[in-house]
């Protein structure tokens, strides 16, 4: 992995913290998610059956032909995204397209956890977890407008390191599902913190074993 990343990204300060800080990421946002059999399945046959190792598929030319793995971590990051509430504050006045009037100075909230449930802009099936809604019938990724799909913000005060995350989420998942297997504790109650940084309140206990 910190071969790849010095390789085809040009990280030269890889260490072992980066890529533990970067897996515990990973997990904090997809751990809901990708807890399911079936997801983890159909990632892992998304990319298992094409390749003899994982560091040969997570190699950056290779990653976008994973598809569905880059649908599982967009809904994972739909559901919780790692910064639940942002606000900005007006420099002049200005109208909302719902018509509202914003004065100078006046700071404007708004949740991305609660924007990426709303029914009326994700359709009737908004609170599951279904990597689908980002591909299309060919079997393509589909964009969905950054407007739309808010977890790296949008417009001017876009997150300039939105591609180089996903190539980091990409390259762990890869590591850790090709090398091991991953199922929740029964009764683990899974429940969102709200802070600055999305949470959860009793942590996530799973059983890590090593696969064959």
């Amino acid at each position: 992995m910190r071969k790849t990343l010095v390789e085809e990204i040009g990280m030269e300060q890889i260490d072992h913290e980066f890529l533990r800080d970067n897996a515990l990421s990973l997990l904090a946002t997809g751990r809901d998610a990708i807890s399911s059999a079936n997801i983890l399945e159909e990632i892992r046959a998304n990319f298992i059956h094409k390749e003899e190792n994982w560091f040969i598929i997570s190699r950056v030319e290779n990653l976008n032909k994973l598809v569905y793995l880059h649908g599982a971590l967009c809904e994972a990051l739909r559901l919780f995204p790692p910064i639940p509430f942002e606000y900005k504050s007006a420099v002049k006045s200005d109208i909302l397209p719902s018509g509202d009037r914003v004065n100078t100075n006046t700071m404007v909230i708004y949740c991305q956890y609660a924007m990426g449930r709303v029914e009326q802009t994700w359709g009737e099936y908004c609170l599951e977890f279904k990597p689908q809604r980002w591909i299309s019938e060919k079997g393509r990724k589909i964009h969905i407008p950054s407007y739309k799909f808010i977890a790296f913000q949008a417009g001017p005060r876009s997150c300039l390191g939105k591609n180089i995350s996903f190539v980091q989420m990409k390259i762990i998942a890869i590591a850790l599902l090709w090398n091991f297997q991953f199922e929740v504790a029964k009764g683990n109650n899974v429940s969102p913190c709200l802070s600055v940084v999305l949470d959860m309140k009793h942590g996530l206990k799973f059983k890590v074993t090593k696969r064959g």
